[in-house]
């Protein structure tokens, strides 16, 4: 039995020392010297250099002269990120029906001009309640509001939509998508 546990034991400590320190050790400093920017978090900054966010990581926007995000399912404050997860309700889900209706109403109350259907990513949570995306449609969806409530031409808010269009990943993974943060903070920079 002894002679089982002494290399049992080693093999442990190889393993730690090899799993535990030396990999993560070696993939931080690979991220850190590859790609500084995502290793540090993507962190977006405003104004005099402050942190405004991560590119990684939605944000709760409620102002009329902003784009709004796709709903978080994260509690109990939106976009939480120690809180990461869905909502977990299916299809079935009287709750889920419940939520996505409301949701469907209070965009149409805050943009009463606009007609159609509402793009699905405005009325539903991604899986992890963070997504900092968008689609284009959603995003046009909420032009006029936005236009009406900075006082500017629609056609204005429109270009500065198809700027911020992102292309799938390598041409061909998901689908095209928009920062609401990056797109937000450009608005803002805007001279007016």
């Amino acid at each position: 039995m002894r002679t089982m546990i002494r290399p049992a034991l080693v093999l442990l400590a190889c393993f730690t020392l090899l799993t535990g320190v030396i990999y993560p050790l070696l993939v931080t400093g690979l991220a850190h010297t590859f790609l500084p920017y995502q290793a540090g978090g993507s962190l977006l900054r405003g104004a005099n250099d402050a942190l405004v966010g991560s590119a990684l990581l939605g944000q709760q926007f409620s102002d009329p002269r902003y784009f709004w995000g796709r709903p978080s399912a994260t509690g109990p404050t939106p976009y939480n990120a120690a809180a990461s997860s869905g909502t977990n309700q299916g299809p079935l889900n009287p709750a889920l029906h419940a939520a996505v209706s409301e949701r469907i109403a209070a965009l149409h109350a805050a943009d009463p001009g606009v007609q159609g259907p509402v793009p699905a990513d405005l009325a539903t949570a991604s899986a992890s309640g963070l997504d900092p995306h968008i689609s284009p449609e959603a995003a046009r969806f909420q032009a006029a509001r936005v236009a009406a409530a900075r006082g500017w031409p629609i056609a204005e808010v429109l270009a500065q939509i198809e700027a911020h269009v992102l292309p799938r990943t390598l041409g061909v993974l998901g689908e095209p998508r928009i920062n609401v943060l990056v797109l937000n903070q450009d608005l803002d920079a805007q001279p007016r």
